[in-house]
């Protein structure tokens, strides 16, 4: 499938054709960070789904394949910076579109912000070991400042240095969860196998930060614009990154848990739970690497969040949803640079004004991949609607395809329900504040924000026809490109 001419896909303004598969599989892994859950998040998992966290892993898996299933009905046919924001609105219309974009933006954003705490500290633990401490926010100011600038600079070099920061870290963890491993003498742990005392309401509950864990898989449909053979590249990064990361997260939760089974120490307790098992498997110089890596992995993320992120922000306001200046394009750089600076000062406030009040970074890191989890919850469930419903508008729709975006729907539900919970019921308890709170707190965010739309509906009637339109003229030209390839390719057979 051959990419698009640069004088069709550089209509936004942003640097066209640039991204190889690798890159773009690279934005996201990224936003998926995997580093960063076996080495310093998996606690904050286990504390919800004990036992059964190896199964809240696959479960996500399974769900995350079926969603990138869906997603790929509109990546395979078209490209857009507006990530699923506008696969939703070809689907669905302007209000549903809407929800979808603010709905990335606040998990983006929030991605980006837990992932900053992460890396703060991360940092305040690895650089305690070599006796100095800087102050935490001098950490969350420096890791969003180098951030902005790569995403301000230029897109190919945010993109080569997610896929070397991401790989090696990946590499390093692998070697030493198989180290660990073998110093347990490769041994079956029973108790996780069998899910002892371990409910059903812990593994939905457990499948929220799951769902952190692989949100951001997604964000490489916002590179439509700038990858190279998009319409094959993006489906082949979406899926790939889903089933990479998901046998990742479940055999090294499976081989932490146990290893850390008879040391005497809860690995709920541990913020550098890979740190601490080098230490007892007798090579604490690959923890030491490995915590190195993760620093990087974190930063990628943080990096992988503002991408995506600006560029939603980019098209939204394209379509006259935000201030025009938020849809303008650097001239040398070609970035949607006034974006980025937008989304890397928010990302950075948040978590610095909560570091004031007296919020732990270990305490913001959960509660803000928490919040982040209902915005990509919500946007994969609204792709997994949209999906038949854009395939029975081109006349392309199958039973095969209603019945994988049923089961789509079907898994998002169950963190939906682990994070609300059944007032009374053993099995799906109500959360412990404050997760209690967040399901309301998103929901009055996505009221406010709709509220909003309506009223610019209201105010410039024209808004959702122009925004329509300009979604319709970007699938139709891709579309005419293919019709034209097929032509030419069939042309050519005749010939020969």
């Amino acid at each position: 499938m051959t990419s698009l001419p640069s004088t069709t896909r550089s209509a936004h303004g942003l640097k066209p054709n640039c991204l190889s598969f690798g890159e773009v599989l690279a934005q996201s892994f990224a936003v998926i960070a995997p580093t960063t859950i076996p080495a310093s998040n998996l606690g904050l998992i286990v504390a919800l789904a004990g036992n059964g966290t190896w199964l809240s892993f696959t479960l996500g898996l399974i769900g995350l394949v079926l969603v990138s299933l869906n997603i790929n009905q509109f990546a395979s046919r078209s490209a857009s910076p507006g990530s699923l924001y506008s696969y939703i609105a070809q689907g669905l219309g302007p209000m549903a579109g809407v929800i979808c974009g603010w709905s990335l933006v606040l998990a983006y954003l929030f991605t980006g912000m837990s992932v900053l705490c992460g890396l703060a500290n991360f940092s305040t633990t690895l650089l305690g070991h070599w006796g100095l401490h800087p102050a935490s926010i001098t950490l969350l100011a420096i890791g969003a400042g180098i951030a902005w600038y790569a995403a301000y600079k230029d897109i190919q070099l945010s993109a080569v240095a997610m896929l070397w920061l991401e790989g090696i870290s990946l590499v390093l963890i692998v070697a030493l969860a198989l180290i660990i491993w073998a110093h347990q003498g490769f041994a079956l742990d029973m108790a996780q196998l069998t899910l002892q005392d371990v409910k059903p309401g812990q593994v939905a509950m457990g499948l929220v930060l799951v769902m952190f864990g692989f949100s951001g898989f997604e964000s490489a449909t916002s590179l439509g614009d700038e990858a190279k053979s998009p319409l094959k590249t993006i489906p082949r990064a979406l899926l790939g990154s889903v089933v990479l990361a998901g046998f990742f997260f479940v055999s090294t939760a499976y081989i932490e848990i146990l290893g850390f089974r008879d040391t005497g120490m809860a690995i709920t307790d541990s913020e550098t739970p890979l740190t601490f098992l080098s230490q007892q498997a007798g090579v604490g110089f690959l923890g030491e690497l490995v915590a190195i890596g993760a620093l990087f992995s974190f930063f990628a993320c943080v990096l992988g969040s503002i991408n995506p992120a600006a560029r939603i922000f980019f098209m939204m306001a394209r379509h006259g949803l935000f201030h025009a200046s938020l849809g303008s394009t650097h001239a040398a750089n070609r970035t949607p640079h006034n974006a980025v600076t937008l989304c890397s000062l928010i990302l950075f406030s948040v978590p610095t004004a909560m570091a004031f009040n007296g919020v732990k970074l270990f305490d913001s890191m959960g509660y803000l991949g928490a919040i982040a989890s209902y915005g990509f919850l919500t946007v994969y469930m609204l792709i997994s609607i949209a999906a038949p419903v854009y395939l029975y508008k081109i006349n392309k729709l199958k039973r095969r395809d209603l019945g994988i975006s049923a089961a789509a729907v079907l898994f998002m539900m169950l963190p939906l329900l682990g994070s609300i919970g059944i007032e009374g019921s053993p099995l799906f308890p109500v959360p412990e504040a404050p997760y209690s709170f967040f399901p309301y707190l998103f929901m009055l965010y996505l009221a406010v924000t709709c509220g909003w739309f309506t009223i610019q509906r209201l105010r410039f009637p024209g808004l959702a026809r122009r925004m329509q339109r300009h979604i319709h003229e970007m699938h139709d030209q891709f579309v005419r490109q293919e019709e034209a390839l097929l032509a030419t390719s069939t042309l050519r057979s005749y010939q020969d």
